[in-house]
């Protein structure tokens, strides 16, 4: 492995300790109270540099309204902004970015795979950009799917978490990021 990647893996492995150190201590975690003194952290795939990939920006001038499904039956409104092109494994795929009307910040990339419902969450995965700059059309980003975390309806039936919609469902296996809880 080269320096640079060593870096990378070092600060994956950082941010995954962060996380379940939250996930068994804190008050917020979505782990219930009484399952914390049995928590001994999430489940990872190995990081792996080649799901880090590198995708082309489109950004919808006028973002279209996109319902989608929660976890308890309920249907939320999202506008897509962004749609990233990237390719995995020989083959070119599209994920879609949104934001919440009235929202500013990170963009939401939710996400189902071909590990969804079998080595990772049921009802699919989540990733967040947080861009530093507005993006522009033909901007490239890092989509790093080492990063893709199980929402926390995945831990607790007190959470409502938006589904993947099928315009995010990938055809191929993303062998990265959180595994099934």
């Amino acid at each position: 492995m080269t320096d640079d990647t060593d870096d990378w893996v070092e600060r994956l492995r950082a941010n995954r300790e962060e996380k379940d150190r939250f996930f068994a201590e804190h008050r917020q975690s979505p782990i219930p109270p009484a399952e914390r003194d049995g928590f001994d952290g999430l489940e990872y795939y190995p990081p792996d540099p080649d799901y880090r990939v590198t995708a082309t920006v489109t950004v919808h001038d006028e973002p279209e309204p996109v319902e989608m499904d929660t976890t308890e039956g309920r249907t939320v409104r999202y506008l897509r902004i962004v749609t990233f092109a990237f390719d995995l494994d020989g083959e070119t795929y599209t994920l879609h970015g949104y934001r919440q009307e009235h929202e500013d910040g990170g963009i939401f990339v939710p996400i189902r795979d071909k590990t969804t419902g079998q080595s990772s969450y049921e009802h699919g995965r989540y990733m967040e950009l947080e861009p530093d700059r507005a993006l522009t059309d033909g901007d490239e980003v890092t989509l790093d799917f080492n990063l893709a975390y199980s929402p926390f309806c995945a831990f607790s039936e007190t959470f409502d978490c938006p589904l993947p919609p099928e315009e995010n469902w990938l055809e191929t296996t993303v062998e990265a990021g959180e595994r099934a809880p």
